[in-house]
């Protein structure tokens, strides 16, 4: 589908296909190649730097594996739930996730699981395997937005900021008002955290530390972000946007853990407690 999208304060106009290519009579979408893309780099950047979370590259792979898919197959579950009434006469439609409609804490719920039990299984240290997630997935984040971007969805409400985004029309026929390109926001508010969390990590005081930064940091940002969209997910027969409880909790979990370990190292002491109880079994 061909597609117009212009930035009038900016003067830019964009023209497109949501399809980059066809494989016999199959499309592919640049949403899907946006997101492998973004999975890809990730798990480069991981495996560059998963000795210094003390992982083992064949064990990161391993995760990976299992993670991504599982991954992908729960961001798509969580998605249908709070959307089922677009879904409930329409079956085949739930499979087809070159359309969009991932949800990105279906995902790191779905990960963070797959994570857990495949590191009690190889006996690895859970914490570290999550911190090393953690300091990537941003990676995925940043180019899986622009994603949207081609699918012209996930923006924002009405707005006549200068970098107002108005779909369908070319810069002659824009008005005064656009919507927040709320896609774009939250791809730059993730190449910030994956800043963050790069030099946090090289001075990382305790395991789960960088996971708690993660969720944190993304779970402030989508708070926000969350509150502007037009496609939010709510709860079923309310008013209350899926993503902002989530995002609230990761804030408490993630900002508050991290600020109560500073305070009361609860993690080191678990920590130290575990690398004890290694030593003796060992």
């Amino acid at each position: 589908m061909n597609q117009t999208v212009s930035f009038p304060g900016l003067g830019l106009e964009f023209h497109f296909n949501n399809v980059a290519f066809h494989i016999a009579s199959k499309p592919i979408y640049w949403y899907g190649i946006l997101i492998m893309l973004g999975v890809i780099l990730a798990v480069v950047y991981a495996s560059a730097r998963s000795r210094q979370f003390g992982i083992r590259q064949d064990d990161l792979y391993d995760a990976v594996l299992f993670a991504v898919p599982l991954g992908i197959v729960c961001a798509r579950i969580y998605y249908v739930i709070f959307e089922w009434e677009q879904y409930k006469d329409n079956l085949s439609e739930i499979f087809a996730t070159w359309h969009g409609g991932l949800a990105i804490y279906g995902g790191i719920i779905g990960g963070i699981i797959v994570i857990v039990v495949l590191c009690k299984v190889k006996k690895i240290y859970v914490m570290d395997m999550l911190d090393l997630f953690a300091s990537a997935v941003p990676i995925g984040q940043i180019l899986g937005r622009w994603g949207n971007f081609f699918n012209c969805e996930a923006y924002g409400s009405s707005t006549t900021l200068p970098w107002r985004m108005v779909i369908g029309k070319t810069l002659e026929e824009a008005g005064a008002t656009g919507n927040h390109p709320t896609f774009f926001y939250e791809s730059a508010w993730n190449l910030i955290g994956f800043i963050i969390l790069y030099f946090s990590s090289k001075k990382r005081k305790y395991h789960g530390e960088i996971l708690l930064l993660y969720l944190g940091w993304y779970g402030l940002g989508r708070f926000f972000i969350e509150g502007l969209r037009t496609d939010s997910l709510y709860l079923w027969g309310t008013g209350i946007r899926v993503s902002q409880v989530v995002a609230l909790i990761c804030i408490i979990i993630g900002l508050g853990g991290f600020l109560l370990n500073r305070k009361m190292p609860f993690l080191q002491e678990i920590n130290r407690a575990d690398s004890d109880n290694k030593e003796e079994t060992t």
